[in-house]
């Protein structure tokens, strides 16, 4: 009985010692899978709902500004460069989203300007400041590869600027730019009242778009091509005659400071020399014409005096009438119904006006493939030759 009784407390012992052991498991199994949580807790999981697998992405870009401006003037155009580390090798790209900003213009977000050092990436983004308040975008950064892996995206916060807004005088043209050079420039006359100036110039990181003139009677841009770096305009004024200097002003980015651009007004008359006779003739025949005319009409003059009867006026009256007509130059042209009237004689100029049916206007000169004109209002023009008719 007492050997029985021994046999059964044994027993008991085992089967509490075997419970025990698997109470003391469990929280050790619980305390594992925290760790790893904790551990990853950086890191995006992505789980497949057929599959007991998780997958952690893993961070691998580092970002950081190269250089972050003190401040910006409004108008300008500046550069942000990010210096990228990669924790991995053998990646494609590295692609950007710029996000949240406040005041810009993004001039380059697909692709920016990448410079390569060692192992880091230099990227650089160009943006205009259009607004007195100025935050630069997040930059939210990704890795690219062959095999489509998805890692983990890393943004970069993009602080406020300090943006100065500039108290300019009336003269000037809403350029802020590294410099701003003229090229080239004429002057000529535009009606009565008015002449007309016609400039080309190159700038240097400016918004060459927003160029604009105060104080005058009329504007415009004949030709324009933008560019972050470089960019070229050309452009016209319509002015007052009794200006003799025009001039405007631009905010330098370079000496920080507002500078002066003048133009002297030096009119230049159109009309070429060669055009006096403006009809399409051999020139010795004319004067082989009028040189025979005046024959005839001297020798109507001898006549005269020697028979002392007028009846030989005529001979020379008319000969010197046809003397007086060819030396006199045809000031009218034949233009078509529909053609353009053109504000300067260059292509893809300003058309100002479109004739509704033939008309007939002075002709001023030419240039080129262009006629000069006078319209009915006294203002000047011009017409492409091949928009010329016959009478």
């Amino acid at each position: 009985m007492r050997i029985l009784f021994l046999g059964l407390l044994f027993l008991a012992t085992l089967i509490a010692n075997e419970t025990s052991t698997d109470s003391e498991n469990i929280p050790e199994i619980s305390l594992d899978f925290d760790r790893t949580i904790e551990n990853n807790s950086t890191d995006e999981i992505q789980v497949d709902e057929n599959s007991t697998d998780v997958e952690v992405i893993e961070k691998v870009l580092y970002l950081n500004f190269k250089e972050i401006p003190q401040r910006v003037v409004k108008g300008e155009i500046f550069s942000i460069t990010i210096k990228t580390l990669s924790t991995i090798q053998g990646f494609t790209d590295v692609e950007y989203d710029l996000l949240n900003s406040k005041g810009l213009k993004i001039l380059n977000s697909s692709f920016p300007y990448r410079e390569e050092d060692s192992k880091y990436y230099y990227d650089t983004f160009y943006f205009l400041a259009e607004n007195s308040q100025v935050k630069l975008p997040d930059f939210e950064a990704r890795l690219v590869d062959n095999y489509g892996t998805k890692y983990k995206n890393t943004t970069l916060i993009g602080p406020e600027l300090n943006v100065i807004t500039l108290n300019p005088k009336k003269n000037f043209s809403n350029i802020v730019a590294s410099s701003f050079e003229l090229q080239e420039y004429k002057t000529s006359s535009y009606d009565y009242n008015h002449n007309i100036v016609v400039f080309a110039a190159t700038a240097k990181n400016c918004d060459i778009s927003t160029f604009k003139l105060k104080g005058v009677f009329k504007q415009g841009v004949e030709s324009k091509t933008e560019s972050i770096f470089d960019s070229k305009i050309t452009y016209y004024a319509v002015i007052d005659k009794e200006i003799e200097n025009f001039s405007f002003s631009y905010f330098d980015l370079s000496k920080n400071k507002f500078s002066l651009i003048t133009i002297p007004i030096i009119v230049i008359d159109d009309s070429v020399t060669t055009q006096t006779d403006l009809k399409p003739k051999d020139q010795s025949r004319e004067r082989l014409k009028m040189s025979i005319a005046g024959g005839v009409a001297l020798l109507g003059f001898i006549f005269i005096l020697w028979r002392k009867k007028y009846i030989y006026l005529f001979l020379t009256l008319i000969p010197l009438a046809y003397i007086v007509y060819l030396a006199i130059p045809s000031n009218e042209v034949c233009i078509k119904q529909g053609s353009n009237i053109y504000l300067l004689p260059v292509h893809n100029s300003t058309i100002f006006e479109t004739t509704s049916s033939r008309y007939y206007l002075l002709q001023e000169g030419s240039v080129k493939k262009f006629v000069k004109v006078k319209l009915e209002n006294q203002k000047i023009g011009w017409v492409k030759n091949e928009d010329l008719c016959t009478r």
